[in-house]
């Protein structure tokens, strides 16, 4: 099967060329385009100097948001299998190869690579990037060794484009979204933990509670029941507290991230109760 991989970004021309570097260095035998979907100048002009490879192909959006940004690459991809990323991380080695290798069971329909905090572990909220993303792969990998639906990382995913349809606008965690258009299509969701995706996560905690909002809003609570609820979040993470940690500091920056989290999901549950504000807020210490 080809590939269309799907690159989104916004006003992000200092990251769209490792971004788009390192998937260049991936092996091209499947890649029939690679789409690079912006609604700035600034981040495609930095993506056309990265290369004049014909499969590279820079698309215009209109700035109405991510999910536009995804309907329109959606409507022009031509490729059996959509791989989706953003124009602020990067790949790791051999990460599409590996990624869309569990496509060779036909019952699979999206995959999820994992993602890596690029972040130094040595600060506050650098260290809570690391306990985050590995307690997100450890969920992740436990669901797909049992079988079970689990969420798709929107920083790395593939999905069959057959599967696909038009993320509704007001979609704040649309790799959730997805996820689900797979299950409801009786298909599976997998995990490739070798598929690495490395992000750069908030260096403040004013953009660690943007980017943490919007997405938590989604996912308080799904039709499919997937969603990370407060109270799993709260057993998973005490699980992952008993280990991750390699120092008192560490053990001490886990209880404020326990209290910051409880902090996040209060809000949530106000703002579900008495009517959402508008939650998508650039976050401008990842770019």
């Amino acid at each position: 099967m080809n590939v269309s991989v799907v690159i989104t970004s916004s006003h992000e021309p200092r990251t769209i060329g490792l971004a788009l570097k390192t998937i260049l260095k991936q092996d091209s035998s499947r890649i029939k385009e690679i789409m690079v979907v912006a609604p700035d100048k600034e981040t495609l002009a930095a993506a056309k100097k990265v290369t004049t490879n014909p499969k590279v192909k820079l698309i215009k959006d209109q700035g109405k948001g991510k999910p536009a940004a995804l309907n329109l690459a959606f409507q022009k991809a031509s490729a059996e299998i959509l791989v989706l990323t953003d124009g602020d991380v990067y790949l790791g080695k051999n990460s599409l190869t590996d990624l869309l290798s569990l496509f060779e069971d036909p019952s699979v329909g999206g995959i999820s690579g994992r993602p890596i905090s690029a972040n130094s572990r040595n600060t506050l909220l650098g260290f809570w990037s690391h306990f985050l993303t590995e307690a997100a792969h450890q969920t992740r990998l436990s669901r797909f060794n049992k079988g079970q639906f689990l969420e798709l990382s929107g920083y790395l995913l593939a999905i069959k484009k057959k599967l696909v349809q038009e993320i509704p606008a007001s979609t704040l965690a649309d790799d959730l979204y997805l996820s689900q258009l797979v299950a409801k299509a009786g298909e599976k969701t997998a995990y490739q933990p070798k598929a690495e995706v490395f992000v750069n996560y908030p260096t403040t905690l004013t953009d660690w509670f943007k980017q943490k909002r919007r997405s938590a809003y989604d996912y308080w609570k799904t039709d499919l029941q997937s969603g990370r609820s407060p109270l799993e979040e709260v057993i998973d993470g005490l699980k992952l507290g008993l280990t991750c940690p390699q120092n008192i500091r560490e053990f001490l920056w886990l209880i404020l991230l326990f209290g910051a989290r409880l902090i996040l999901w209060l809000e949530i549950f106000f703002l579900r109760l008495f009517g959402k504000r508008s939650l998508w807020q650039r976050v401008e210490t990842t770019k």
